[in-house]
């Protein structure tokens, strides 16, 4: 099993205990301990946890938690509406694309409505469902299941996603630093993207402005590795200059 697996299993045994020790965390996961403390102590570094005398607690505040995608949904709703109704333009009909699990995407599967013969691949989880119900021909990736953001993640998504060639790849991310990076706090949700963005021509970032200065636990990629970005607002001048070659819309 992959790091980015035992990874949100540690910290989903964390989220539903608290804490544990080192003994049920190891017998849980089918993993040595030497393995289980190498682990931790990456996760310590990361501030997602702090280790204790033979387990493992979470922090005040995990730094790794994620909100909701329930309580996501009406967050800067009339943004990520506008975000999508531009992203939507880049799709036209006959074309494959890679949607990620986040909120944003789900709106802009929302606006696919009318699209012909389109193929969307997603590890949003109600997104498919969305895409399914509007009789878009649509590839679930499956994998773990993040119940809070309703996203597939882990080895089974990536592989997944890695069968696939997309024309374009659309995703979010929590944050937009004042470096230029692209920061979430899934980790595992992080990784699908990366994937995504690998098997598509060219990759879209669907950035409400609420989240530019924002800095979050992971770091997905830096901004201009990006090929287009839409915001619903334009960016700071002080950030223009990092985007590099990315196109804004």
């Amino acid at each position: 099993m992959p790091f980015s697996d035992r990874e949100e299993k540690i910290l989903d045994i964390l989220r539903r205990q608290g804490s544990a020790g080192a003994d049920e965390m190891a017998r849980e996961l089918y993993i040595s301990r030497p393995t289980l403390r190498r682990d931790l102590i990456k996760l310590e570094q990361k501030g997602a946890l702090t280790r204790t005398h033979g387990g493992a607690k979470l922090t005040t505040r995990p730094a790794d938690d994620t909100i909701p995608a329930s309580l996501r949904m009406d967050e800067d709703s009339g943004a990520k509406n506008m975000i999508a109704s531009e992203a939507a333009k880049l799709v036209r009909d006959g074309d494959t694309v890679m949607l990620d699990g986040s909120t944003t995407a789900l709106h802009l599967a929302a606006a696919f409505r009318g699209k012909r013969d389109i193929v969307v691949i997603t590890s949003g989880a109600r997104t498919a469902l969305i895409l399914g119900e509007m009789g878009i021909n649509t590839i679930c990736t499956g994998g773990q299941l993040i119940c809070t953001s309703e996203s597939f993640i882990g080895s089974d998504a990536a592989r997944t996603i890695s069968c696939y060639n997309a024309d374009t790849a659309f995703f979010s991310c929590r944050g937009l630093d004042a470096e230029g990076n692209l920061t979430d706090n899934s980790i595992g949700e992080d990784i699908v993207r990366l994937e995504m963005m690998k098997r598509s021509r060219k990759s879209v970032l669907l950035l409400d402005s609420g989240k530019v200065g924002r800095r979050c636990l992971h770091n997905l990629c830096h901004v201009s590795e990006v090929d287009i970005i839409i915001c619903d607002k334009p960016l700071p001048e002080d950030m223009r200059a990092l985007v590099g070659t990315a196109k804004r819309a």
